[in-house]
């Protein structure tokens, strides 16, 4: 792990007071959430929608080009936007998501502030958000309260995401899913915006009228082609990683199938609690992962309940179910990265009836070539009707080849789906015939 500059600029209580922090645009619902979390605690935020090739552009400009995809990105997404004139830079301050392990997860809060000193803008703040306590700022403080707002921001979040990309694709008005989406989104953000603790009570039937509303949404009967993404986060969550992954296969016809932000929360809490078995070490006490697994676990469920009693969609897995499924493919020691959740996340699609899957990786990702690509045979193996294709992402990556191989996998899905009809059908009037000829014999 990279040790991080204990000189670096500090989030002060007055920047709070007049700062405006920019955070990247990764999961564009969950992080609209976040920000009113955010202002109900006095801090003013904004996320980034700057895209295109000069985002790309700033990021090779001052990173270096064998720096994985998502950091030539996210830092050239925060170089573009200082950039451009929109904003006050000597009144805004970068916000960088960090889990504390390797990879991004640490060493990239160095590496922004190196691009921030090349491109002239090395008087502008970087706040670490990290619940590993990687850096202390003044202004900026996770207290209790506010990771409990955060957490509901998530829940709520993974179910709006998972309701919307089951209507998107059959809804029979154009549009209608996106509408209740945002209208869902502003709702929520709203309500997380208010001062003072948020009572849970609220929350469960914010759950339920959420599934509701999307479940009276008029939709076609038709069950179209399922494909599930994986991958490195930042790549299977953002459009601008993925280039516009979801609408693509939307487009094409498939509904999307991505597994929630909450399960990588979940691999994070739980990751400690296997440190203390494997090392005898964690950075908290032991009871305080457990404390917050079960905790979050309890949420999901209530979730998943929400699901199923007020509509006929698919719910979440649960994260135990998720994490038992690793059993027999990968040991659950394995962290780097995305690490055991990526294959698990695999088993959870192909579990939950979506065999058709797309592993997004970085270019050059080690961590997701080993537990994503690298896992490929071996599931192939014990599942040989499961249909993966793995896409890189990279600066260098052209768009058609991603495409093409999409296309490919879209093309067997397809197939798969007709001759498994096709299959279903002739059972059906071979069933059919059996019974005609027994009541004649009869």
């Amino acid at each position: 792990m990279t040790k991080i500059n204990k000189d670096y600029i500090k989030f002060t209580k007055q920047m709070k007071r007049d700062y405006t922090i920019l955070i990247p645009n990764m999961l564009p619902i969950h992080f609209n959430m976040v920000i009113r979390v955010m202002e109900s605690y006095g801090y003013k935020a904004k996320m980034l929608e700057n895209e295109g090739h000069s985002v790309v552009e700033n990021g090779l400009r001052y990173v270096h080009n064998d720096t994985c995809y998502p950091a030539i990105l996210v830092i050239g997404q925060f170089i573009d936007a200082l950039k451009s004139g929109q904003y006050d830079t000597h009144k805004v301050a970068l916000m960088l998501f960090q889990t504390g392990g390797g990879c991004r997860a640490s060493n990239y809060v160095s590496l922004l502030r190196k691009a921030l000193v090349k491109a002239g803008f090395g008087y502008v703040p970087v706040v670490s958000f990290s619940l590993t306590g990687l850096e202390k700022h003044p202004g900026f403080k996770l207290t209790i309260p506010f990771l409990h707002k955060l957490m509901y921001a998530v829940t709520c979040g993974d179910l709006l995401m998972s309701l919307y990309n089951q209507c998107r694709t059959t809804e029979i008005n154009r549009g209608q899913s996106r509408r209740l989406l945002d209208r869902w989104t502003e709702r929520v953000a709203s309500e997380m915006r208010t001062a003072g603790p948020l009572r849970y009570s609220k929350i469960k039937e914010c759950y339920r009228r959420i599934v509701k509303d999307f479940a009276e949404l008029p939709r076609r009967d038709e069950k179209p082609v399922r494909v599930g993404i994986v991958g490195e986060i930042y790549v299977k969550f953002s459009s601008l990683g993925n280039n516009g992954l979801e609408q693509f296969l939307v487009d094409e016809g498939a509904q999307v199938c991505v597994p929630g932000f909450l399960d990588f929360c979940f691999y994070c809490i739980y990751n400690s609690i296997i440190d203390k078995k494997l090392y005898d070490r964690t950075r908290m006490p032991l009871f305080i992962y457990k404390f917050a697994f079960n905790f979050a676990k309890k949420k999901q469920q209530d979730m998943i309940d929400a699901v199923v009693q007020n509509s006929s969609f698919e719910p979440m897995t649960p994260i135990e179910h998720t994490i038992s499924l690793c059993r027999g493919y990968i040991n659950l020691g394995v962290k780097m990265g995305e690490g055991w959740l990526l294959t698990a996340e695999m088993l959870e699609l192909y579990d939950s009836g979506t065999k058709n899957i797309i592993c997004t990786q970085p270019f050059g990702c080690l961590p997701n070539h080993i537990c994503g690509k690298g896992m490929m045979r071996p599931l192939k193996e014990q599942k040989p009707d499961i249909n993966i294709v793995a896409v890189d992402y990279d600066a260098g990556a052209t768009k058609v080849n991603q495409i093409n191989r999409i296309k490919l996998m879209l093309a067997n899905a397809k197939e798969q789906q007709k001759a498994s009809a096709d299959s279903h059908a002739g059972s059906g009037q071979q069933s059919e015939k059996s019974t005609d000829k027994e009541a004649v014999l009869v």
